[in-house]
């Protein structure tokens, strides 16, 4: 069964580049190791301090649990916010994707 999860905080403004680059290290790490089950994006908002993630999990298994860049990402998490993240589980309404769209940025 698929779940999909949404996780918003809001960082220190001095927290919110290393916030970033820890990200992008997840990021990394999930384009090696290339994952079955996971659909993953993060979003820095205009604001320059939050974060909002988005991840759809087609099993119980969360392939990010396994991950040292993830692990790294969240051990200092609580340190850097001023809003502690908050994750939601949601319901998919509707999606649209054209082909080709929606590759991962760097």
């Amino acid at each position: 069964m698929s779940k999909t999860v949404i996780v918003r905080y809001r960082t220190l403004p001095d927290g919110a580049a290393d916030n970033s680059r820890l990200i992008k290290a997840v990021f990394a790490s999930l384009a090696e190791a290339k994952p079955d089950g996971l659909t993953y994006t993060s979003y820095r908002l205009a604001d320059g301090v939050s974060f909002v993630h988005l991840a759809q999990l087609d099993g119980p298994q969360n392939p990010l649990a396994e991950l040292a860049p993830f692990a790294e990402f969240q051990r200092d998490l609580a340190g850097r916010c001023v809003e502690q993240p908050v994750a939601q589980e949601a319901t998919v309404v509707g999606s649209y994707t054209p082909s080709g769209i929606g590759a991962a940025h760097a």
